[in-house]
């Protein structure tokens, strides 16, 4: 646990979906002194297959957003919804569409919270919006100041198959974190509160979490240099796409540096 105390003061979670902060933190957030989990999208995408039994888009994202203040209750810790701090919204799947207001309302949140560390989910090519959070926690994090750690989610390697909560590329900093006892108990029962994502959580092992201080990553290039998840699932954005939103980001500010 020492080697996770920069996560134990004041941390702000940067996490795309409501669901991801208790599959990545659920257990380590209990230990936090001031939890925060800032949700960078309405949790909603615009195809009609995710959302049709909920009857209308909006009406999912409230129930995705109701369903997060109810998990997070449990561990004590406070939503923030970006997207309603952004004109327009922000939808699922489409956060790297929106960087530079995305940006900018984080980076706001940030001077206003004064955390210690940042705590985000990792480059891996599972999700745009995902990849999307670690490109704005790394600028963010660059530009006040402050550490800045990645979780992982989900991703495929060369060979197609799927893998969960594990770095595609180790760096040799990664702290596993096992979750037990009362921990585990509550993650389990902040799972159970998102009863909408249930199909998908119960791919996910709530006894394990992964961390490691963020890598460092060529944002202007594809996670992985094969077909990413995302790609595989036929969706409307391929790797290159997002990288390049991120180029385009950088190259109009000149106060970061590419790498």
């Amino acid at each position: 646990m020492n080697r996770l105390a920069p996560l134990l003061e004041n941390t702000v979670v940067l996490a795309a979906h409501p669901d991801d902060e208790v599959v990545v933190c659920g257990g380590l957030m209990q230990r936090m002194r001031r939890p925060i989990v800032v949700f960078a999208t309405d949790g909603a995408p615009r195809d009609e297959s995710f959302w049709k039994p909920y009857a209308s888009r909006e009406s999912y994202s409230k129930i995705r957003q109701r369903e997060a203040c109810q998990a997070l209750f449990m561990a004590a810790a406070t939503p923030v919804f970006l997207s309603g701090r952004v004109e327009g919204g922000i939808a699922d799947q489409e956060l790297f569409r929106r960087l530079p207001a995305a940006i900018s309302a984080f980076q706001q949140l940030v001077e206003e919270l004064r955390p210690n560390a940042l705590l985000t989910l990792a480059y891996e090519g599972g999700h745009p919006d995902h990849d999307a959070c670690c490109f704005i926690a790394s600028i963010a994090g660059r530009r006040a100041g402050i550490p800045v750690w990645e979780a992982p989610l989900y991703h495929r390697g060369k060979d197609g198959k799927s893998t969960v909560q594990s770095f595609p590329n180790r760096s040799g900093k990664e702290v596993e974190h096992p979750v037990e006892g009362p921990w585990l108990e509550t993650k389990l029962k902040m799972l159970e509160a998102y009863g909408s994502q249930k199909l998908v959580l119960d791919s996910f092992r709530p006894e394990i979490e992964s961390f490691r201080p963020i890598a460092d990553y060529d944002f202007t290039r594809p996670p992985l240099p094969w077909k990413l998840n995302y790609e595989r699932w036929q969706w409307r954005m391929t790797g290159e796409e997002v990288a390049g939103e991120f180029r385009e980001y950088l190259a109009a500010n000149q106060d970061l540096v590419i790498g």
